[in-house]
């Protein structure tokens, strides 16, 4: 018998940055998916074959010894072989449909869907405890991880989050989205420190941008409500000027933003910023045009997940 499990990719719609500092973010779950797929083997190991490469590892390995890319995985399998008692190993395989490092949540979906899968093995969790465990999980990379991420890939939907915790938003967005790939590489830890030293050298117009854009999110939620496309993309241009005054846009995606400004809806940068990807608002009407203009960068077309994590066994 093996266990399925797979989990959705995420953009941050508004917010970013922000959040750190008492603002509000949303987010978004799209079609984009990692599929984990695990199994009962009669051995000591436990097996990981992904689109990253493979390893094998002893059931004992400390967890802080295995490679980074792997090491969120391992904890989640070492933990549930050792709640439920289990002498046996696992074979794990691990698929992906999102493209890593660039802001759309890959490492956060590959834990929702760790697991569901490795989960799925000896009991049924909720989407509650996959998120605990899958959280738990990625802390052992990313200590401070918010759990924002993981909560959108583990609902679905729309996720308003908080340092308080997240809301999920019971919306049906009638938009779609167009992604966008700078292909440029970014460091988050960089990116994080700009914006830390931009409020200690600038506190005063820091503080205004953060009234700014927790006033500007709080008119989103209510365009949302309303599946205003075209107001929440005018908010979302808005944002962009936003973290583009806390330096955390560049000039290519300044110039993939502009090169949509009269086609899309709006579009921002998404994530960390400095590189990654940004995103489109569109609907069937302007979606072609939208495409058109951004044919120069790698681009796909998305629509909002509302599933989350999906769960079942196979023989």
């Amino acid at each position: 018998m093996k266990s399925v499990a797979s989990a959705p990719a995420k953009v941050i719609l508004f917010g970013e940055h922000f959040i750190v500092y008492g603002g509000k973010a949303i987010l978004c779950a799209i079609d984009k998916r990692i599929t984990v797929e695990s199994e009962i083997v009669n051995s000591d190991t436990i097996q990981i074959d992904s689109d990253l490469g493979s390893i094998t590892v002893s059931k004992s390995e400390p967890v802080d010894k295995v490679d980074a890319k792997f090491r969120s995985v391992i904890f989640i399998a070492q933990k549930m072989l050792k709640q439920f008692n289990s002498k046996s190993g696992l074979k794990i395989s691990i698929r992906s449909e999102i493209p890593a490092g660039v802001g759309l949540g890959s490492s956060s979906a590959c834990c929702v869907a760790s697991a569901g899968s490795i989960a799925g093995l000896f009991t049924r969790y909720s989407k509650q405890e996959i998120l605990n465990l899958a959280l738990e999980g990625e802390r052992t990379v990313f200590e401070r991880a918010s759990g924002a991420d993981t909560a959108s890939c583990t609902f679905g939907g729309i996720v308003e989050y908080t340092k308080q915790g997240t809301k999920n938003l019971d919306l049906s967005p009638k938009f779609q989205l167009i992604i966008a790939n700078s292909k440029i590489v970014h460091s988050t830890s960089d990116v994080v420190a700009r914006v830390k030293q931009f409020k200690e050298s600038k506190s005063d117009e820091f503080a205004i941008l953060c009234d700014n854009e927790s006033a500007l999110i709080e008119e989103v939620l209510d365009a949302l409500e309303k599946n205003n496309s075209k107001e929440i993309g005018e908010k979302m241009t808005v944002n962009q000027a936003h973290l583009q005054k806390i330096g955390v846009s560049n000039k290519t995606l300044d110039l993939m933003v502009q090169s949509v400004k009269d086609v899309s809806y709006g579009a921002k940068l998404t994530g960390a910023g400095d590189g990654g990807c940004i995103i489109a608002l569109v609907d069937e009407s302007n979606m072609k045009g939208t495409l058109n203009a951004l044919s120069e960068h790698e681009c796909f077309v998305t629509k909002i997940d509302t599933v989350g994590v999906e769960q079942k066994l196979v023989n």
